[in-house]
């Protein structure tokens, strides 16, 4: 019987659940994502997928990729299950904050005093980020990077509280190219997801 669980080794030690996911989700369905972390590098991580054809798909498209300079091994993995995380994205909540050690955590002060300098403090993922203001509180990063993804390829999104009663998002892109293409057709766009729609609006993170 065929494997449906992928080994992906050589990761770096500041990879975060979130990002392996949105490496993988494009094969299949994911049932689990057990990340380690040792104390020396790499990293590496096991994925449940529900078919194994798509776990043969993700060897077969993302075997050496380069993943922040990192080349990664993807292989099937042949092994019993471990302790999978219950919560596929590491027990981060719905709005993306994926638990404590991420690279975009929220720095404090108020979200509410306009864009300003950012309240997420400095981009770690691409130097191609922009801020998405007046979402629906029940936006989710995951509706945002579907909304976003319109305008290119998105490497992270988050969402989060903006002291008014409402939601502010950001997203980094892969290329400037991408970010531009975002901000020239996705400010003032119609943002919808089963819940709500609203016409947002999308600035360069400066």
């Amino acid at each position: 019987m065929s494997s449906s669980r992928v080994y992906v080794g050589n990761l770096p030690l500041d990879v975060r659940e979130r990002e392996i996911d949105d490496l993988f989700y494009k094969y299949g369905r994911i049932r689990g994502i057990d990340l380690k972390t040792p104390s020396r590098p790499p990293a590496f991580a096991f994925i449940d997928y529900e078919d194994p054809r798509d776990a043969a798909d993700a060897v077969r498209g993302r075997d050496g990729y380069d993943f922040y300079g990192s080349r990664i091994r993807v292989e099937l993995s042949h092994g019993g299950r471990g302790g999978l995380s219950s919560d596929r994205y590491g027990g981060g909540d719905r709005y993306g904050g994926g638990g404590s050690r991420g690279r975009d955590d929220y720095r404090g002060g108020s979200a509410s005093a306009g864009l300003g300098p950012s309240p997420f403090g400095p981009s770690r993922r691409t130097d191609f980020r922009v801020i998405v203001t007046n979402l629906p509180l029940s936006a989710s990063w995951q509706d945002l990077k579907d909304h976003m993804r319109k305008a290119g390829d998105v490497t992270f999104t988050q969402v989060m509280k903006d002291g008014r009663g409402g939601n502010m998002g950001l997203v980094d892109f892969s290329t400037m190219d991408d970010m531009q293409t975002a901000l020239r057709k996705l400010d003032q766009s119609e943002f919808r997801n089963p819940f709500d729609k609203t016409l947002i609006r999308v600035k360069e993170d400066r």
